[in-house]
Parts: structure tokens; sequence; C-alpha cells
């Protein structure tokens, strides 16, 4: 299943009031991308990989792998994927120091 399938498969009214959401289900799938969507337990939580947040057209269009052994339903599949996209844990000063890392062109060519 795809990012888009799993927008469209859930219940719309529950996401009615997140605009991310919103933006996603309307976003036109693009070329796609060869990366897949990982989902996993970590440290007892559910925990989301290789979701970078580049085109969402891309993003929309990656195929979520699920581990196994990891049951959810497909709203906490889609509230995990959501809050990492949201960048929800990252912090203003998180994203100061990455932005300040991005453009000191002595670290550039370390991070790109």
């Amino acid at each position: 299943m795809t990012l888009r399938e799993l927008l469209q498969s859930v219940d719309a009214e529950a996401y009615a009031s997140i605009p991310l959401y919103e933006e996603l289900l309307k976003t036109k799938p693009e070329y796609g991308s060869s990366n897949r969507i990982e989902v996993k337990v970590l440290n007892g939580e559910i925990a989301v990989f290789n979701l970078h947040v580049g085109l969402l057209g891309d993003i929309v269009a990656c195929p979520i792998d699920v581990a196994p052994d990891l049951q959810v339903t497909k709203m906490q599949l889609l509230d995990a994927i959501l809050k990492e996209i949201s960048h929800e844990g990252f912090t203003e000063t998180d994203a100061d120091d990455f932005w300040d890392d991005m453009m000191d062109l002595r670290k550039a060519k370390n991070i790109r």
C-alpha cells in the first residue's frame, strides 16, 4: 500500500482538522521514489523511517513497509506518518542548528 492509498482508506472525518492530511490527500502523485516508508517498533513506540520531505507528490507515491510483527490499525499508522512528516519533536533549536549547518559552506559538503 502507498501513502496515498492509506490516506484514502481512513475515515476522513477523523482527520478533518489536520491541514497536513488535507494537503497530502489532494497532492497529485509524482514519479514516486525508490524509497520505501518503513514502519517498525523502536523502544516500544511506532517509529517511521525513510520519510524525507522533499516533494509531497513523491511521498504520497511511496510504498509503506510495516514490520511483520507490528500490529497497528491504519489510523495508528497514518498518525505515526503524519507525526514524522510534521517534524513533531523537531524543536526550534534543532531547526535553527540544522539550517545553520546547511548554510555553513564548510559543513555543507559533509551534510549534503
